[in-house]
C-alpha cells in the first residue's frame, strides 16, 4: 500500500513540475532569418550554376553558327538576322551579369541587366519567324543544312540541336522570373538589394508575360490559317487584323417555316459567327473542306437561350442579328452551355470595348476649360455663314466629314473588313 501512495505522490509530483523555459522571442527571429539565409543561399547557389552553363551555350551559338557564317558567306546578312536576331547582345549582356552572379552581387547585376532586357525583347518577338527561316533554309540550303550538321556533331556541343539552343534565351525569362522571385521573398526588406531584386523581378516580369502574349497570338494564327484550309477556295478570308479564334463545333440550324434541320459546321470568331457547309459527301476523314455560306457580324448581336423545345437533352440558342435571326440547336446539354457562354462572351467583349471607343472619340472632339468657350464663340460665328453646310454635316460623326471612317481598335475593325472581303465571295455577310 505504501508503495501504491508514494508512485502515486511521485506522478503527480511529476506532472506539476513546470517544463523548460520559453525560448525568448529573439530565438524564433533568429530561426526565421537562418531559414531566410539558407533558402536564399541555395536559390543563389543554383541560379549561378545555371547561369554558368547558359552563357557557355550562348557561347557555342555565337562563336560556332554566328561568327563562322559571318565569315564563310554561307547565309545572306538579312537570313542570319532573321534565325539569330539579337542572340550575340543577349551573350555579351549575360557575361556582365555572370560576373556580378559569382562575386554575390545579385541585386547589383539584375539592376545592371534590366535597362538591357530589350535585347530579350527583339529576340522573343522575333523567335517564330526565326524558326521559320531556319526551316526553309534546311529544306533549300544544302550548305547551310552540311554546315549545322558539321557544327552540331562537335563534342561541345554535346548532342545538343540548333534549334533547341535557339529557344533558351525564351526559356531563360521564365527561370529568373523564379529564381528572382525566390531570392526577393528571403530577402529582409532591410537589405540594400531587396529595392533592386523587387525592381528586376517587375521588369523580368513584363518580358515574361510579352512571351506569354506573343505565344497566343502564334497560336491564334496557327488556328486560322487552319480554318482558312479547311474552307475551300479563296474568296472567305478568315485572316483578319485584330480576329481571334475561340471555338468550331457542328450545330443544327432550325429552318423557320418548319422544315427538317440541317447540320452546320460553325467557326466562331472573337468579330463573326461564319456558317459553313461540307464539301462532298458525308464522311469522317481528317481531310474534309467546307464552303463559307453566311458570315454573321457579332457587333449587334443579341444571344439568348431557349428551353423546351428538346425535353430534357439540348436546346436552342437564338441569335438575332439587324437583318437576320438564326436558331440553333444541340442534342448535347454541355455543348449547348459551352456555346452560349462563348457567345455571350465574345458578343459582350465587342460590345464593351465598342463603346468604349465611342466615348473615347466623344471626350476627344468635347473641348475643355477655356477651349470651350472660344469654340462656342467661333462656332457662333460662322454658323451665320455656313448655316446650311453644318446642317448638313450634323447629321455625321466629325471623321466622316473628310470622308474617313472613325477610328476604331483593331478587333473592332475586324468586321468591316470581313464584310469588304467577302462581297465579292460566295460567304454571305449579314
Amino acid at each position: 500500500m505504501f508503495n501504491v501512495y508514494y508512485v502515486l505522490l511521485v506522478t503527480v509530483t511529476m506532472s506539476f513540475c513546470p517544463g523548460p523555459p520559453a525560448p525568448p522571442g529573439g530565438t524564433s527571429i533568429q530561426e526565421q532569418r537562418g531559414r531566410w539565409e539558407r533558402k536564399r543561399s541555395r536559390t543563389a547557389r543554383e541560379l549561378v550554376q545555371t547561369e554558368q552553363r547558359y552563357v557557355q551555350q550562348l557561347q557555342l551559338v555565337t562563336t560556332y553558327f554566328v561568327e563562322i557564317l559571318k565569315a564563310k558567306g554561307t547565309l545572306r546578312q538579312d537570313i542570319r538576322e532573321s534565325i539569330f536576331s539579337s542572340i550575340k547582345a543577349i551573350h555579351s549582356v549575360n557575361q556582365s551579369l555572370l560576373v556580378h552572379l559569382e562575386n554575390g552581387y545579385f541585386g547589383r547585376g539584375f539592376d545592371q541587366m534590366c535597362p538591357h532586357l530589350h535585347h530579350y525583347n527583339t529576340y522573343v518577338d522575333n523567335i517564330y519567324n526565326a524558326s521559320k527561316v531556319l526551316g526553309v533554309q534546311l529544306k533549300k540550303n544544302k550548305a547551310f543544312r552540311r554546315f549545322k550538321k558539321l557544327q552540331e556533331a562537335r563534342p561541345e556541343f554535346n548532342n545538343q540541336k540548333l534549334e533547341d539552343l535557339l529557344q533558351l534565351p525564351v526559356q531563360r525569362i521564365d527561370q529568373y522570373k523564379h529564381f528572382l522571385q525566390d531570392l526577393t521573398a528571403n530577402t529582409s526588406p532591410d537589405n540594400p538589394e531587396f529595392q533592386q531584386l523587387s525592381r528586376a523581378v517587375s521588369a523580368v516580369c513584363d518580358v515574361s508575360q510579352r512571351i506569354q502574349d506573343n505565344a497566343r497570338c502564334h497560336e491564334n494564327h496557327l488556328q486560322l490559317c487552319r480554318v482558312q484550309k479547311l474552307l475551300k477556295g479563296r474568296k472567305t478570308k478568315v485572316s483578319a487584323a485584330g480576329r481571334w479564334y475561340i471555338r468550331e463545333g457542328w450545330l443544327k440550324v432550325v429552318p423557320p417555316k418548319g422544315a427538317d434541320v440541317q447540320p452546320k459546321m460553325f467557326f466562331l470568331f472573337s468579330d463573326m459567327l461564319l456558317q459553313a457547309k461540307r464539301c462532298g459527301p458525308l464522311r469522317l476523314s481528317s481531310g474534309d473542306r467546307f464552303s463559307g455560306q453566311r458570315a454573321y457580324p457579332l457587333q449587334d448581336c443579341t444571344v439568348e437561350k431557349v428551353f423546351g423545345h428538346t425535353r430534357s437533352q439540348g436546346g436552342l440558342l437564338s441569335l438575332t442579328f439587324p437583318k437576320a435571326k438564326l436558331l440553333l440547336m444541340s442534342c448535347n446539354q454541355e455543348e449547348l452551355n459551352d456555346w452560349y457562354q462563348s457567345l455571350s462572351s465574345a458578343v459582350g467583349k465587342l460590345q464593351s470595348k465598342q463603346t468604349v471607343v465611342h466615348q473615347r472619340d466623344e471626350l476627344c472632339r468635347r473641348p475643355l476649360g477655356p477651349a470651350a468657350a472660344a469654340a462656342d464663340t467661333a462656332g457662333s460665328r460662322k454658323r451665320n455663314m455656313v448655316s446650311g453646310e453644318t446642317s448638313e454635316h450634323a447629321q455625321k460623326p466629325p471623321a466622316e466629314w473628310g470622308g474617313s471612317a472613325p477610328k476604331r481598335m483593331k478587333q473592332c475593325d475586324a468586321p468591316e473588313q470581313s464584310s469588304a472581303e467577302a462581297s465579292t465571295s460566295s460567304c454571305v455577310i449579314l
